[in-house]
């Protein structure tokens, strides 16, 4: 049965809305109610691997005299949630249409949804999947954004959130520590991203107890199965407290402005090798404990090196670490903390990878330094490293790193190894 003109406008579908977009030059603008709607795109970078690898997709809003509009005067327009639903829903495919055409074809667009938008639909409703569908984004590419925003309907936000993770995008929280967003939502909505609320950055920059509370809230985030990306970043300060906080990601003015200027948007790295060798510079080598596993795998380690440095390959220095089923990759780092090479990944961890971390798996001069395991391994030559349990920004799993400095031809390097944590227990009680 087809539906009337009021539930239509109710619940705005794809084809509905397509008169809504116009296509100028090499991008799409929208019409709403007397105003042009433009995307902008903010880029979003990985500490480690020194680059993009996604963009915030950001509403904005011009009159007839092209002149900007605040985007908070744009979403006090409407007048009801229908209204509400139908611009959240003009934003979304927007900025779709701009993304399919973008020059970046690899790494994720961060998209963002009120709660009170979710929670105003309906389970069934499948505006996204036809969206996706319509314009041939893949949805590992799409990370779901749910904005702080208070909602008395927990449960058909948690409905609607598993109906995003089924379409195979990921999720994220934004502004955690501010507001409504805190561990109560982590919790109930498991996302793969938290974002953090730049007030906490803000706070830890005049602060230094706060600064602490800021580490301590990434490495919960971390155990809690979340890779954390903090925006709001504006200063150079700001951005090595970032690195010193051990988040994956950061997004702010320090590195890029959002720009409507699609074309003209670099994926280039931001200061980002600057600042890590300025953070280097500060930080100081500290102890880590011996770890049962060192036992276990000092054998086939060693043997590794020993080929190594007689000129064999990596991948067939280190066949036997690789065939081992806890295993999951070998990677060869400076002793500047920078990959050499990239990854090797062993067979059944090849098999198992996500395509929603596509972005996250190449790591061809990435830069471990900040990593503990590798600082260790650095101070003491020839000793074995193992690591406690921690997440794996390549995959986002939780894994066990085993590192190993050598020299070679004079020159310091490590070898390291990534484990699948849950694999290790009975090596582990065995060794």
């Amino acid at each position: 049965m087809s539906r009337s003109l009021p539930e239509k406008l109710a619940a705005p579908d794809v084809d509905l809305l397509s008169p809504m977009l116009n296509k100028e030059g090499d991008s799409w603008t929208a019409d709403y109610q007397g105003l042009t709607l433009k995307t902008a795109l903010q880029p979003i970078y990985s500490i480690s691997h020194k680059r993009v690898v996604g963009y915030e997709a950001l509403i904005r809003a011009f009159d007839t005299d092209n002149a900007a509009v605040l985007p908070i005067h744009l979403f006090q327009l409407p007048t009801s949630n229908a209204e509400n639903l139908l611009l959240d829903r003009l934003c979304r495919y927007l900025h779709i249409r701009n993304y399919t055409g973008f020059h970046d074809q690899l790494n994720w667009l961060f998209l963002n949804v009120s709660p009170q938008v979710v929670t105003s639909g309906t389970q069934a409703d499948s505006f996204f999947g036809q969206l996706l569908k319509k314009t041939g984004l893949p949805p590992h590419r799409i990370v779901i954004e749910i904005v702080e925003q208070p909602t008395d309907d927990a449960d058909r936000l948690r409905e609607t959130v598993a109906y995003y993770k089924k379409l195979g995008c990921l999720t994220a929280i934004d502004d955690f520590g501010a507001g409504h967003s805190n561990f109560e939502r982590i919790w109930n909505l498991s996302p793969d991203i938290v974002k953090l609320d730049r007030k906490l950055l803000t706070r830890a920059t005049e602060d230094n107890k706060a600064r602490q509370i800021l580490n301590g809230i990434v490495s919960l985030l971390h155990q809690s199965g979340c890779l954390v990306l903090l925006e709001g970043v504006e200063t150079r300060d700001q951005a090595l407290m970032a690195i010193d906080a051990g988040v994956d990601f950061v997004q702010g003015y320090y590195f890029r402005r959002p720009s409507i200027l699609l074309e003209e948007i670099s994926t280039r790295a931001a200061d980002i090798d600057r600042l890590l060798s300025e953070y280097k510079s500060q930080s100081l080598v500290t102890s880590d404990p011996t770890h049962q596993l060192i036992h276990y795998f000092s054998d086939d380690f060693r043997e590794a090196i020993a080929r190594l440095n007689e000129g064999v390959g990596m991948q067939q220095a280190c066949l036997r670490l690789l065939e081992h089923p806890a295993v999951s990759r070998c990677y060869l780092v400076d002793d500047k903390g920078v990959q050499i090479e990239d990854t090797l990944i062993s067979e059944t961890t090849a098999r198992s990878l996500d395509p929603r971390f596509r972005p996250l798996e190449s790591t061809t001069s990435a830069d471990w330094y900040r990593q503990q395991y590798l600082r260790q391994a650095l101070a003491r030559p020839e000793n074995l490293q193992a690591t406690t349990p921690y997440l794996c920004i390549t995959g986002a799993y939780m894994c066990v790193t085993l590192s190993l400095g050598y020299y070679y031809r004079g020159e310091l390097r490590v070898l390291c190894c990534d484990l699948i944590a849950n694999s290790t227990r009975g090596i582990s009680q065995s060794g």
